[in-house]
């Protein structure tokens, strides 16, 4: 499984977004720090869920950092998120 199918699928069974888009950058990156040959290691996500409502910017981004943990440990060296609650 590709580290985006494992971002896809942890962030679907975390919050059950409305909408979710996780989007490889690592190729922009190329010859910056952290940039592996094979990429996977930049991601944006955008995402809108209704277990966002309510949580300030930071709350919201501690929660994807959590579950998103093991990934970032293993391989994603950076990950940029726009992420919104549900109306």
């Amino acid at each position: 499984m590709t580290y985006t199918q494992r971002i896809t699928e942890k962030l679907t069974e975390a919050f059950n977004p409305v909408h979710l888009e996780v989007i490889d950058e690592s190729e922009q990156h190329r010859g910056h720090g952290g940039h592996r040959e094979g990429g996977e290691t930049h991601f944006k996500v955008i995402m809108k869920s209704g277990a966002m409502n309510g949580l300030s910017r930071v709350a919201r981004q501690r929660a994807v950092n959590k579950v998103l943990k093991d990934e970032l440990e293993e391989r994603v060296h950076a990950l940029s998120l726009q992420i919104d609650g549900t109306a």
